[in-house]
């Protein structure tokens, strides 16, 4: 089972959950209208005076027809406007409603106490200072309703309501958390870093990612296979490393790939993309999220090597020049030895020449100690020449 029938199965899962939930949302939307049916035709028919027996309509039953039908139709509009509704964002604005009508309640109290303390007894029971005043109280729940909604909403980069205990948790601010890849989880690599103590950050496993390697740990192909539990693997001994905060993440992302759900996550939470694929680097960087590839990392940390230091290399193959010999260091860096042919399968000491970096990493070339000693000598002992290439004469 390759990749792109993995990420398919995934796509085919949450597309029939979809299907669920929707088919859940029209259940409720029918019990709702045969609700407010019902409860109006029991308000509006009464039975008759004259006429036992027989029904009839109440006195403006057009009214309340008429209002019901308009806070229906208000309902239908706002599910429609807004087919995705972000249980965060429905709590901040419960939140912040809650919040002002408290408040209003207690300036309504004052407004009551400054009202009976200065206003005269007379002005007091005066029907239209009582319809003034209720008239205030409900302008102003209303405006600091609003005030407290907006407020929420606004600052949802500082804070986000966190559902069910109703309560407020700040982002990260600066070290964004890190959202594992598969392929990052499957390298492996991330447990000698946490091990180090270098990860101060929470790390973030998105289910799809869990249900990725699942499938790849279910393929027929025995790599895929080795490679789908290794992935699971690592996220198990991740979980119980006490250095570090590992999450799962439940939240449905929209994407066609693991990949793009991976991106879109990440600029919802916002956190930073940890892979070893460096095409998902690139996308990333396209859509404005941070990524960190532990390739990257890994040829940071190599050390350095600067020309005329001395390096000892196993050389294990032939160059692509003639002549060459090439080895590796133990971080995998290649060795590239001028004139090394002749000891390939020995382990030669060379002397740095020059380095380059490549996208694949850290390149270093070199020749063998004893042949660079010799190239010093016979320029050192060659004989003078003139401009036009004969032998100097000596007086």
């Amino acid at each position: 089972m390759s990749k792109t029938t993995a990420q398919t199965t995934i796509l085919h899962q949450r597309e029939e959950d979809a299907q669920q939930r929707r088919r859940v949302v029209t259940l409720l939307r029918v019990f709702l209208i045969v609700l407010v049916s019902v409860v109006v035709a029991l308000a509006i028919v009464t039975e008759s005076a004259n006429n036992a027996g027989e029904v009839s309509l109440q006195r403006h039953w057009w009214a309340l027809v008429g209002g019901v039908l308009v806070f229906s139709l208000l309902v239908i509009a706002v599910d429609v406007v807004t087919p995705k509704r972000k249980l965060a964002t429905i709590s901040a604005m419960l939140f912040g409603c809650i919040a002002g009508l408290i408040l209003s309640l207690l300036l309504g109290i004052i407004i009551d106490y400054l009202a009976q303390t200065f206003l005269p007894s007379d002005l007091l029971a005066d029907e239209g200072v009582k319809r003034l005043l209720l008239a205030i109280k409900v302008i102003m729940g209303g405006g600091l309703c609003y005030l407290g909604a907006a407020t929420v909403l606004q600052t949802q980069d500082d804070f986000r309501l966190v559902i069910p205990y109703v309560e407020f948790s700040k982002q990260l601010r600066g070290a964004r958390p890190f959202l594992m890849d598969t392929s990052a989880l499957i390298d492996g690599r991330i447990l000698d870093i946490a091990e180090t103590g270098l990860i101060q950050v929470p790390l973030v496993v998105p289910r799809f990612v869990i249900e990725e390697l699942q499938t790849l740990s279910d393929s027929s192909d025995r790599l895929k296979r080795n490679r789908g539990r290794r992935g699971l693997d690592i996220v198990g001994k991740l979980q119980k490393n006490p250095r570090l905060d590992v999450s799962i993440d439940e939240q449905l992302v929209p994407g066609a790939s693991v990949d793009q759900m991976l991106v879109e996550l990440a600029k919802t939470m916002p956190g930073t993309v940890l892979t070893t694929d460096s095409a998902l680097s690139r996308i990333a960087s396209i859509h404005g999220v941070a990524s960190l590839n532990i390739h990257d990392l890994a040829n940071a940390l190599k050390p350095n090597v600067i020309p005329g230091e001395p390096l000892n290399v196993m050389l294990i193959k032939p160059g692509e020049q003639a002549g060459q010999g090439v080895g590796y260091l133990e971080d995998g860096t290649m060795v590239v030895a001028e004139n090394g042919a002749n000891m390939i399968g020995k382990e030669t000491q060379l002397v740095v020449t020059s380095t380059m970096q490549t996208s694949a990493g850290r390149l270093i070339f070199g020749r063998i100690r004893g042949e660079e000693e010799d190239d010093e000598n016979e320029a050192s002992h060659a004989p003078a020449t003139d401009g036009n290439g004969r032998r100097a004469r000596r007086h």
